[in-house]
């Protein structure tokens, strides 16, 4: 976890005052600490992008830095330089160009919203999970677009047009599948505040890519960026004293209260081919014989129960939010709830046959903010069959079906179904301490730790498991905008 010594409260017209010690450390710190008494409080690490992977390690497979043919790092940069973030996509660059693309599109091209709100609402996407990283980030770009530095002493200060917006934002981070068309119609609703419907779409998707980018931040455990433009004059108190409270790096904590032993090589080969021979027996029968529907929903049904039963361990109680993004968040308690809980079966799952990104959302977000539905159609279809045929030693491997279980699984806890995908793949592939990152990282990405990054394939590739990262990432930022468009086509109809 990285500590602060120079957390401040901003007050009204960019005040300040020193907290004590006691203060800077935020509550879910002291949480881990009183896991055992004595811990050593670690210094802040920030040694290269990501505190999960050894920079030496990113060094050798990263084709970013330096190389000539990824010019499009210079053409979509708004800092002039890659950020830890595009280092660490960096090591997929076909996606990377995609990804950048896209971003590049909703947050500097000609679109509905102004400049200022699409970074505001930048900021308080990532404060859903107190991902300083990016709040940090879009307060930068905030202020360098002309953006009202009032506005960042907190939601109170800004206008009711964006307020209005508390709501939806809350409801896509944690439970999308409660957005309705009667939030749209709200929204929408004439008057001095009213939303259009293209400036709302803009903003759906601007809310949906930083949620999910909050998670690839937390999953890849980003370090924070150690030389942010200061041209604005606002990083005294508005970036460099923001609690760095990140749980990003709670794995150094973690390091001093627990021991832990190196995985046994022989243990983590034979996981591994274990995994490869159930894959390739998947294939065969895949192609022998199709389970009837009946018993493809009951598979459905049985592990979209099964994930209430995934634990993520970290933190079972409410969690807090450091108080220098908390200005940045509305109803703070508000979090994720499985979607199938225990002894509630009154939400209906989402039929993808029914409401398909392909069929139906695409269409709809290229009508009323142009272009934008071709980049993300794009990008999703850029992670889904991103391969190397490669799986850890192993060459020349056909990972379609691992990749499917990842994405729909992800899509699984958020309730949504592929009718003609047999879900008894997913316990078949995913061991169960993928199954708990990948909740965590999708669901609460700020109780990440290293700790479940090295828990599970421990034979692959940093490489591999940042491909995971990305596909978690994507397929979570489709179902948020899933269930939204969906909201917006019925109140359309």
């Amino acid at each position: 976890m990285f500590i602060s010594t120079t957390c401040k409260e901003r007050g009204n017209g960019m005040n300040s005052e020193k907290l004590s010690t006691n203060d800077m450390i935020c509550v879910n710190y002291h949480k881990v600490l009183r896991k055992e008494n004595g811990a050593r409080v670690p210094q802040p690490m920030a040694s290269g992008p990501t505190a999960f992977i050894p920079e030496k390690e990113i060094a050798q497979d990263n084709p970013v830095d330096g190389h000539p043919s990824l010019l499009f790092l210079e053409e979509y940069s708004t800092t002039g330089h890659p950020d830890n973030t595009t280092k660490i996509m960096g090591l997929h660059p076909q996606y990377l160009e995609s990804f950048l693309r896209t971003q590049y599109y909703i947050l500097r091209m000609d679109g509905p919203l102004p400049f200022e709100h699409r970074h505001y609402l930048a900021i308080m996407a990532a404060a859903r999970h107190q991902c300083s990283y990016l709040v940090n980030m879009h307060i930068n770009e905030f202020l360098q677009v002309g953006g009202d530095s009032e506005w960042l002493s907190g939601l109170e200060y800004i206008p009711q047009k964006l307020k209005n917006l508390n709501e939806v934002n809350k409801i896509l981070a944690h439970r999308p599948w409660l957005i309705t068309k009667e939030h749209i119609k709200k929204l929408l609703k004439p008057g001095e505040n009213s939303w259009s419907l293209a400036e709302l779409v803009h903003a759906m998707v601007l809310l949906a890519h930083y949620h999910a980018l909050a998670s690839f931040v937390f999953g890849s455990g980003i370090n924070p960026e150690i030389d942010q433009d200061t041209s604005h004059g606002f990083r005294a108190p508005v970036v460099s004293n923001f609690c760095m409270c990140s749980n990003t790096n709670e794995s150094h904590v973690e390091d001093v209260i627990s021991v832990h032993s190196s995985p046994g090589t022989s243990d983590s080969v034979s996981e591994l081919e274990a995994l490869m021979e159930r894959m390739k027996r998947l294939q065969e029968e895949n192609e022998e014989e199709e389970a009837s529907q009946e018993e493809m929903a009951r598979r459905f049904e049985k592990e979209k129960k099964e994930s209430v039963m995934v634990v993520t361990g970290a933190y079972e109680d409410e969690w807090i939010p450091t108080s220098c993004i908390s200005r940045y968040v509305d109803d703070p308690s508000f979090g994720y709830k499985d979607f199938a809980r225990r002894g509630d079966d009154q939400l209906p799952t989402f039929r993808a046959q029914d409401y398909s990104w392909e069929d139906h959302g695409f269409s709809l977000v290229n009508r009323l903010y142009s272009d934008i539905g071709q980049l993300l159609d794009e990008k999703f279809r850029m992670v889904r069959n991103l391969t190397y045929n490669t799986m850890a030693i192993h060459e020349d491997v056909d990972t379609t079906t691992l990749r499917r279980a990842i994405w729909n699984y992800v899509h699984c806890m958020f309730g949504i179904r592929y009718d003609d995908y047999d879900y008894g793949e997913v316990n078949q592939l995913l061991e169960r301490s993928l199954k708990v990152y990948i909740k965590t990282v999708t669901c609460y990405p700020e109780r990440t730790t290293k700790r479940m990054y090295d828990s599970y394939w421990r034979q692959f590739k940093h490489s591999e498991k940042i491909h995971v990262n990305l596909l978690l990432m994507e397929a979570r930022m489709q179902a948020e905008l899933l269930y939204a468009l969906r909201a917006i086509t019925h109140y359309m109809t």
